[in-house]
């Protein structure tokens, strides 16, 4: 286990797009999933992106009600019309809340840890989470989206 360094805003590295994992079952990202993972939990974060940890890798991981997901190559595939706005915290700017307009329900695909296929459909909080970690995965932050 090692806790990694999670970058902060103004850091250019929160802003470069990812790139997409090859091989899911590398031993190398499986070590950087359980280091994520520790590293978001010792944090009090719900999610956190490759990005956040200086790794130009588009992989992300959310705890969300005491559900686990993560996120290997993951892709918005379709929006709800409807938006909300909510006050959304990121680990990269440390103790900053900002109201944000997001899609209140979204589809994503993505491969799971195993390198399989998934489709979550999520609304609300889960939904907010998820297209917020997209979003560093794709080198926007929150404060763009104001």
């Amino acid at each position: 286990m090692a806790l990694l360094p999670i970058l902060t805003y103004p850091d250019p590295r929160l802003q470069i797009k990812t790139r997409e994992i090859k091989n899911p079952k590398d031993p190398l990202i499986q070590e950087l999933i359980f280091d994520m993972l520790e590293t978001m939990k010792e944090n009090n974060g719900m999610g956190l992106a490759a990005t956040q940890i200086g790794k130009l890798l588009r992989l992300c991981v959310i705890k969300f009600e005491r559900k686990t997901h993560i996120l290997i190559n993951p892709q918005i595939i379709s929006k709800s019309w409807g938006k909300e706005i909510s006050e959304e915290g990121c680990l990269s700017f440390p103790g900053q809340f900002i109201p944000v307009k997001r899609s209140k329900k979204v589809k994503v695909a993505a491969l799971n840890k195993a390198g399989k296929e998934i489709f979550i459909e999520a609304e609300g909080l889960l939904a907010r989470a998820l297209q917020h970690e997209i979003d560093h995965l794709d080198g926007i932050l929150y404060i763009e989206r104001v």
